[in-house]
């Protein structure tokens, strides 16, 4: 009796694995397009970075609504879902918004935005324990959303230090250029992990057609 209620919980797990693979993986992409900005632009001002950010967060809250649909018969993180879309959407358009206000903007913003995303989705995950096949990947990106928090809020906001030592580098290190900087270490990290996640679930769907003894499921 327990191995048919294993061997159904498995294709359950495959089936819904199944429908929500390409989620995690469209997550990546926006993540994945700001962070190689950041990286290969030397505008780290926080305008530059509230726009970056503004138009990630927009994109990142439609792929959480659009992908909610994908998680038939789980109504509580569906809920959670459509709530941490709304937040992050909210966070996006305020971005754009506060463009002209720089850094105090550019903090409160990311910071807000990482601290209601990442509890809700770390919640999401935690509850989610036992009964879905994505909880651990809503718990790490939820952790690592907030560890976001933390490094926006112990960054020195009037951080500033001169460039210079034995390689002879001109210029200033400050509060925006080391924040941005965080900003794409963050979405590179998340790209990498949603990428890694998502086909990771694509791969595990063999078991939604097929049943162990490796004849066709009906």
């Amino acid at each position: 009796m327990s191995d048919s209620v294993d061997d159904a919980t498995t294709v359950d797990d495959a089936t819904r694995r199944a429908r929500y693979w390409p989620v995690p993986v469209l997550r990546a992409v926006p993540a994945a397009v700001v962070a190689l900005v950041i990286t290969f632009s030397s505008n780290h001002a926080a305008g530059y970075g509230l726009l970056l950010f503004g138009g990630f967060a927009v994109v990142e809250g439609l792929v959480l609504a659009v992908g909610s649909r994908r998680l038939p018969g789980d109504a509580r993180s569906r809920r959670t879902s459509l709530a941490q879309a709304a937040v992050t959407v909210v966070a996006g358009v305020a971005a754009l918004a506060l463009n002209g206000f720089g850094l105090p903007a550019f903090i409160t913003v990311v910071v807000v935005f990482a601290l209601l995303t990442g509890a809700l989705e770390l919640t999401q995950g935690l509850r989610a324990r036992g009964r879905s096949p994505f909880a651990r990947d809503w718990t790490t990106v939820g952790g690592i959303t907030l560890l976001l928090a933390v490094a926006f809020l112990i960054t020195p906001p009037d951080y500033s230090k001169q460039l210079g030592g034995i390689d002879n580098a001109t210029g200033t290190l400050d509060a925006s250029i080391i924040l941005v900087g965080l900003l794409g270490a963050y979405l590179a990290i998340t790209a990498v992990f949603h990428v890694i996640a998502g086909l990771s679930h694509k791969w595990g769907t063999a078991d939604a057609v097929a049943t162990p003894d490796g004849a066709p499921h009906a």
